[in-house]
Protein backbone atom coordinates (compact mmCIF):
# COMPACT_ATOMS: atom_id res chain seq x y z
CA UNK A 1 0.00 0.00 0.00
CA UNK A 2 2.76 2.75 0.91
CA UNK A 3 4.70 2.03 -2.13
CA UNK A 4 1.30 2.50 -4.29
CA UNK A 5 0.81 5.68 -2.51
CA UNK A 6 3.94 7.22 -2.91
CA UNK A 7 4.14 6.43 -6.58
CA UNK A 8 0.65 7.94 -6.72
CA UNK A 9 1.78 11.19 -5.16
CA UNK A 10 4.96 11.76 -7.24
CA UNK A 11 2.93 11.21 -10.45
CA UNK A 12 0.57 13.51 -9.45
CA UNK A 13 3.46 16.26 -8.08
CA UNK A 14 5.34 15.73 -11.06
CA UNK A 15 1.75 17.26 -13.30
CA UNK A 16 1.43 20.19 -10.96
CA UNK A 17 4.66 21.54 -10.75
CA UNK A 18 4.78 25.63 -10.70
CA UNK A 19 1.26 25.88 -9.50
CA UNK A 20 0.61 27.90 -5.98
CA UNK A 21 0.86 26.28 -2.83
CA UNK A 22 -1.55 23.37 -2.76
CA UNK A 23 -3.55 23.15 1.93
CA UNK A 24 -4.74 19.87 0.30
CA UNK A 25 -1.41 18.13 -0.96
CA UNK A 26 0.40 19.52 2.33
CA UNK A 27 -2.12 17.84 3.87
CA UNK A 28 -1.90 14.89 1.85
CA UNK A 29 2.31 14.69 2.03
CA UNK A 30 1.71 15.21 6.31
CA UNK A 31 -0.25 11.75 6.24
CA UNK A 32 2.13 9.62 4.54
CA UNK A 33 4.60 10.72 7.70
CA UNK A 34 2.08 10.09 10.26
CA UNK A 35 1.50 7.28 8.63
CA UNK A 36 4.74 5.82 9.76
CA UNK A 37 3.79 6.09 13.57
CA UNK A 38 6.37 7.48 16.10
CA UNK A 39 9.68 8.82 14.30
CA UNK A 40 12.40 9.33 16.92
CA UNK A 41 15.91 9.60 15.86
CA UNK A 42 17.66 6.60 15.16
CA UNK A 43 13.97 4.59 15.11
CA UNK A 44 13.40 2.23 11.97
CA UNK A 45 9.91 4.14 11.34
CA UNK A 46 12.22 7.95 11.02
CA UNK A 47 14.67 5.95 8.23
CA UNK A 48 11.50 4.67 6.44
CA UNK A 49 10.02 8.42 6.30
CA UNK A 50 13.80 9.42 5.16
CA UNK A 51 13.17 7.14 1.94
CA UNK A 52 9.49 8.42 1.37
CA UNK A 53 11.28 12.15 1.47
CA UNK A 54 13.75 11.40 -1.09
CA UNK A 55 11.52 9.08 -2.85
CA UNK A 56 9.24 12.55 -3.39
CA UNK A 57 12.74 14.71 -4.04
CA UNK A 58 13.46 12.42 -7.30
CA UNK A 59 10.88 14.37 -9.18
CA UNK A 60 11.45 17.85 -8.26
CA UNK A 61 14.82 17.89 -10.42
CA UNK A 62 16.25 19.23 -7.08
CA UNK A 63 20.27 18.87 -6.03
CA UNK A 64 19.85 16.37 -2.87
CA UNK A 65 22.27 15.95 -0.37
CA UNK A 66 21.78 13.43 2.55
CA UNK A 67 23.62 14.87 5.75
CA UNK A 68 24.29 11.82 7.39
CA UNK A 69 26.08 12.43 10.74
CA UNK A 70 25.89 10.44 14.54
CA UNK A 71 24.74 12.14 17.50
CA UNK A 72 26.08 12.28 20.84
CA UNK A 73 23.03 12.16 23.15
CA UNK A 74 22.55 11.17 26.31
CA UNK A 75 21.37 7.69 25.77
CA UNK A 76 24.43 6.97 23.55
CA UNK A 77 25.37 7.73 20.25
CA UNK A 78 22.29 7.88 17.41
CA UNK A 79 22.39 7.82 13.35
CA UNK A 80 20.66 11.11 12.24
CA UNK A 81 20.15 12.49 8.76
CA UNK A 82 19.42 15.79 7.94
CA UNK A 83 17.91 16.18 4.13
CA UNK A 84 18.93 18.77 2.27
CA UNK A 85 16.87 19.91 -1.41
CA UNK A 86 18.78 22.87 -3.25
CA UNK A 87 17.13 24.60 -5.86
CA UNK A 88 19.68 26.66 -7.63
CA UNK A 89 19.73 30.14 -8.79
CA UNK A 90 21.88 32.48 -9.98
CA UNK A 91 23.32 35.27 -7.64
CA UNK A 92 25.10 33.08 -5.40
CA UNK A 93 22.71 34.13 -2.27
CA UNK A 94 20.15 31.64 -0.86
CA UNK A 95 17.26 31.61 1.00
CA UNK A 96 16.28 28.66 2.97
CA UNK A 97 13.49 27.24 4.75
CA UNK A 98 13.91 24.11 7.29
CA UNK A 99 11.32 21.95 9.38
CA UNK A 100 12.33 18.73 11.59
CA UNK A 101 11.00 15.46 10.66
CA UNK A 102 11.56 13.72 14.02
CA UNK A 103 8.96 12.74 16.82
CA UNK A 104 9.61 13.11 20.51
CA UNK A 105 10.55 10.06 22.12
CA UNK A 106 8.01 8.61 24.36
CA UNK A 107 8.31 4.57 25.28
CA UNK A 108 5.30 2.54 25.79
CA UNK A 109 2.89 5.45 23.93
CA UNK A 110 1.64 6.03 20.05
CA UNK A 111 3.04 9.59 19.74
CA UNK A 112 2.67 9.97 15.97
CA UNK A 113 3.88 13.98 16.35
CA UNK A 114 1.49 14.94 13.39
CA UNK A 115 1.81 18.76 13.95
CA UNK A 116 5.03 18.28 16.01
CA UNK A 117 7.15 16.64 13.12
CA UNK A 118 4.35 15.83 10.58
CA UNK A 119 3.14 19.03 9.44
CA UNK A 120 6.89 20.22 9.07
CA UNK A 121 8.04 17.60 7.00
CA UNK A 122 4.63 17.43 4.79
CA UNK A 123 5.03 21.61 3.89
CA UNK A 124 8.31 21.25 3.31
CA UNK A 125 7.48 18.51 0.63
CA UNK A 126 4.58 20.69 -0.61
CA UNK A 127 7.43 23.67 -0.75
CA UNK A 128 9.38 21.40 -3.11
CA UNK A 129 6.33 20.16 -5.57
CA UNK A 130 6.00 24.23 -5.77
CA UNK A 131 9.29 25.26 -6.18
CA UNK A 132 10.36 22.69 -8.68
CA UNK A 133 8.50 24.39 -11.54
CA UNK A 134 9.64 28.16 -10.77
CA UNK A 135 12.47 29.96 -12.33
CA UNK A 136 14.96 31.32 -8.96
CA UNK A 137 17.16 34.73 -8.84
CA UNK A 138 18.72 33.07 -5.43
CA UNK A 139 19.31 29.58 -4.47
CA UNK A 140 16.60 27.85 -2.66
CA UNK A 141 17.41 25.09 0.34
CA UNK A 142 14.46 23.17 1.76
CA UNK A 143 15.74 21.38 4.57
CA UNK A 144 13.98 18.01 6.72
CA UNK A 145 16.04 18.17 10.36
CA UNK A 146 16.33 15.23 12.09
CA UNK A 147 17.28 15.15 15.88
CA UNK A 148 15.26 18.38 16.98
CA UNK A 149 13.71 16.54 19.82
CA UNK A 150 15.33 15.64 23.30
CA UNK A 151 15.61 12.06 23.78
CA UNK A 152 15.17 12.54 27.59
CA UNK A 153 12.33 13.33 28.85
CA UNK A 154 12.97 16.85 29.56
CA UNK A 155 14.50 19.83 27.32
CA UNK A 156 18.02 20.55 28.78
CA UNK A 157 21.16 21.85 27.84
CA UNK A 158 22.86 20.21 24.89
CA UNK A 159 19.96 16.89 24.35
CA UNK A 160 17.82 18.94 21.38
CA UNK A 161 18.13 20.61 18.28
CA UNK A 162 20.95 18.23 17.12
CA UNK A 163 20.48 18.28 13.20
CA UNK A 164 20.36 21.62 13.15
CA UNK A 165 23.72 22.03 15.03
CA UNK A 166 24.87 19.67 12.74
CA UNK A 167 24.18 21.79 10.11
CA UNK A 168 25.01 25.23 11.63
CA UNK A 169 28.35 24.08 12.01
CA UNK A 170 29.00 22.57 8.50
CA UNK A 171 27.78 25.78 6.38
CA UNK A 172 29.51 27.69 8.61
CA UNK A 173 32.61 25.95 7.70
CA UNK A 174 31.93 25.67 4.41
CA UNK A 175 31.19 29.50 3.79
CA UNK A 176 27.46 29.07 3.11
CA UNK A 177 26.10 30.48 6.22
CA UNK A 178 27.67 33.61 4.56
CA UNK A 179 25.21 33.55 1.75
CA UNK A 180 22.06 32.76 3.30
CA UNK A 181 19.77 36.12 3.46
CA UNK A 182 17.12 34.93 5.59
CA UNK A 183 15.98 31.01 6.97
CA UNK A 184 12.48 30.51 7.93
CA UNK A 185 12.19 27.41 10.41
CA UNK A 186 8.68 25.92 10.01
CA UNK A 187 7.83 23.68 13.34
CA UNK A 188 4.04 22.81 14.23
CA UNK A 189 1.85 24.83 11.69
CA UNK A 190 -1.07 22.54 10.90
CA UNK A 191 -3.15 23.19 14.05
CA UNK A 192 -6.58 24.24 12.47
CA UNK A 193 -6.95 26.88 14.94
CA UNK A 194 -3.51 28.73 13.99
CA UNK A 195 -2.49 31.28 15.50
CA UNK A 196 1.64 32.19 14.95
CA UNK A 197 3.21 34.36 17.59
CA UNK A 198 6.25 36.65 16.90
CA UNK A 199 9.03 34.61 17.81
CA UNK A 200 11.87 37.00 19.91
CA UNK A 201 14.80 35.14 19.58
CA UNK A 202 14.64 35.66 15.43
CA UNK A 203 16.11 38.40 13.21
CA UNK A 204 13.47 41.34 14.01
CA UNK A 205 13.74 42.46 10.46
CA UNK A 206 12.94 39.20 8.66
CA UNK A 207 9.81 39.07 11.53
CA UNK A 208 8.83 42.35 10.35
CA UNK A 209 8.79 41.27 6.54
CA UNK A 210 6.86 37.53 7.28
CA UNK A 211 4.34 39.84 9.21
CA UNK A 212 4.32 42.22 6.57
CA UNK A 213 3.73 39.57 4.17
CA UNK A 214 1.10 37.92 5.96
CA UNK A 215 -0.84 40.88 6.47
CA UNK A 216 -0.74 41.97 2.41
CA UNK A 217 -1.94 38.53 1.63
CA UNK A 218 -4.96 38.77 4.26
CA UNK A 219 -3.48 36.01 6.53
CA UNK A 220 -2.94 39.01 9.52
CA UNK A 221 -5.34 36.98 11.67
CA UNK A 222 -3.41 34.31 11.54
CA UNK A 223 0.19 35.73 12.76
CA UNK A 224 -0.57 37.59 15.71
CA UNK A 225 0.74 40.41 17.57
CA UNK A 226 1.73 38.46 20.73
CA UNK A 227 5.29 37.48 21.53
CA UNK A 228 7.13 34.49 22.66
CA UNK A 229 10.44 33.62 23.26
CA UNK A 230 11.22 29.93 21.70
CA UNK A 231 14.13 27.67 21.81
CA UNK A 232 14.16 25.80 18.54
CA UNK A 233 15.97 24.74 15.45
CA UNK A 234 16.60 28.69 13.93
CA UNK A 235 18.80 28.84 17.15
CA UNK A 236 21.90 27.33 16.48
CA UNK A 237 21.76 29.20 12.71
CA UNK A 238 21.31 32.67 14.25
CA UNK A 239 24.61 31.47 16.24
CA UNK A 240 26.06 30.87 13.14
CA UNK A 241 25.31 34.79 12.26
CA UNK A 242 22.35 33.34 9.73
CA UNK A 243 19.53 35.90 10.17
CA UNK A 244 16.73 33.33 11.14
CA UNK A 245 13.00 33.27 12.61
CA UNK A 246 10.93 30.60 13.76
CA UNK A 247 7.56 30.14 12.93
CA UNK A 248 5.78 27.88 15.22
CA UNK A 249 1.73 27.69 16.24
CA UNK A 250 2.53 26.80 20.29
CA UNK A 251 -0.47 27.59 21.30
CA UNK A 252 -1.11 23.60 20.68
CA UNK A 253 -3.72 21.97 23.39
CA UNK A 254 -2.29 17.93 22.20
CA UNK A 255 1.45 18.96 22.20
CA UNK A 256 3.57 15.86 23.17
CA UNK A 257 0.31 13.94 23.98
CA UNK A 258 -1.03 11.07 22.36
CA UNK A 259 -3.55 13.13 20.63
CA UNK A 260 -1.61 15.10 18.00
CA UNK A 261 -3.24 13.32 15.41
CA UNK A 262 -4.24 14.60 11.88
CA UNK A 263 -7.48 14.77 12.90
CA UNK A 264 -6.51 18.42 14.61
CA UNK A 265 -4.64 19.53 11.63
CA UNK A 266 -6.77 21.13 8.44
CA UNK A 267 -5.18 21.90 4.79
CA UNK A 268 -6.18 25.95 5.06
CA UNK A 269 -3.51 26.34 7.88
CA UNK A 270 -1.00 24.42 6.05
CA UNK A 271 -1.48 26.69 2.61
CA UNK A 272 -1.25 29.55 4.99
CA UNK A 273 2.23 29.37 6.22
CA UNK A 274 3.46 27.79 2.56
CA UNK A 275 2.00 30.82 1.05
CA UNK A 276 3.13 33.26 3.03
CA UNK A 277 6.52 31.33 3.09
CA UNK A 278 6.81 31.42 -0.61
CA UNK A 279 6.22 35.43 -0.67
CA UNK A 280 8.91 35.86 1.79
CA UNK A 281 11.32 34.02 -0.53
CA UNK A 282 10.15 35.65 -3.40
CA UNK A 283 10.42 39.36 -1.15
CA UNK A 284 13.94 38.69 -0.38
CA UNK A 285 15.26 37.53 -4.25
CA UNK A 286 14.24 40.78 -5.05
CA UNK A 287 16.48 42.53 -2.11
Amino acid sequence: MFRAQAFLIVVLSTAAFGAGVSGASALEFTRHAVAFGPRPSGSEANRQLQAYILAQLKACKCQVTEDAFTAQTPKGPIAMKNIIAKFPGKSGKAEVVTGHFDTKLFPGRKFVGASDGGSSAGLLLELARVLAGQPRIDDVYLVWLDGEEAVRTEWAGDDNLYGSRHLAERWSKDGTAGKIKGLINVDMIGDKHLDIDQETNGNAALNRLVWTSASELGYAAYFTRNTRATEDDHIPFIKAGIPAIDLIDFDYEPWHTDEDTMDKLSAQSLEIVGTVVLDVIQRLERR
